[in-house]
């Protein structure tokens, strides 16, 4: 007898080990991570809406366990990027009708480079919205949030319009579509990966650029380690703070209620004090 109860809990050890373990049902809307469960939320707050990344994780880790994936195949609607962001996820996703890729958006223009960070510019994460929208059956209250969305962007634009400076130096290649749409030029450390390091010589690189561009603020990330950005910051004497990808929040930003929105602009306020903007 007690040998089968230490083997039945070494087994529901190893299924709660391998993810976060969302329960889902035929009316359960899950979602891959913290930018479509956001956006699921509020234009659906009826509906119940599962984010399978825990709070303070990366989602390019993502692991499913078996009760994870059993929640994807019986829900009623999949939200992920695509494109292969979380191949695990995908695979057990399928092709099926439930299953909405959102990378694959009409008119989204994704970049060349792969980078996956659409949200970040609120335009194209407009688009994203006004997609979960019609596959909610809720077009009006996506259409609302979109409103909210075009005002933040009016808000980027107004504060970066007028800055000493236009280079992000970041810890991680992420900010492709903010800089795009608000005239800055990343200079990333690391490419798309957040866990890659740097070669020294593209380490050196990144320095000098620091040092002949007058850089004074190195980015970086709230769920990955601030060593890297740390480094060249110490090597150039410039100082560091967070930009924020808003892959997920962490559980003391969800205890300040923080959200989609409250992270955009303090990002814009990052930027306008690092950028010397007035």
């Amino acid at each position: 007898m007690r040998l089968r109860i230490i083997l039945i809990l070494a087994v529901v050890s190893l299924l709660t080990a391998c993810g976060p373990s969302v329960q889902a049902g035929p009316d359960t809307v899950v979602a891959s991570f913290y930018p479509l469960a956001f956006a699921a939320k509020e234009i659906a707050p009826g509906d119940p809406v599962e984010n399978l990344t825990p709070p303070g994780a990366e989602p390019h880790d993502l692991e499913l366990s078996p009760i994870d994936a059993a929640a994807v195949r019986q829900a009623r609607l999949v939200l992920l990027l695509g494109h292969g962001f979380q191949p695990q996820l995908e695979d057990a996703a399928g092709g099926g009708d439930n299953v909405l890729r959102l990378l694959d958006t009409p008119g989204l223009d994704v970049l060349p480079n792969g980078d996956p960070h659409v949200w970040l510019d609120p335009l194209r994460y407009a688009k994203i919205v006004t997609r979960i929208g019609q596959a909610l059956g809720h077009e009006a209250a996506a259409a609302r949030l979109n409103t909210r969305l075009r005002a933040l962007d009016a808000e980027y634009q107004q504060g970066l319009a007028n800055c000493e400076r236009h280079e992000i130096v970041t810890s991680h290649e992420a900010f492709a579509y903010l800089a795009q749409r608000y005239g800055l030029e990343q200079i990333p450390i690391t490419g798309l990966s957040p866990e890659a390091e740097p070669q020294p010589a593209d380490l050196a690189h990144v320095v000098q650029l620091v040092e002949e561009r007058g850089v004074t603020t190195i980015y970086y990330e709230t769920l990955v380690s601030p060593r890297i950005a740390e480094t060249v910051a110490r090597e150039t004497g410039a100082t560091t703070a967070v930009l924020d990808p808003i892959e997920g929040l962490t559980k003391d930003e969800i205890a300040a209620g923080d959200d989609y929105f409250a992270r955009m602009r303090a990002n814009l306020r990052a930027l306008e004090e690092g950028l010397g903007c007035h």
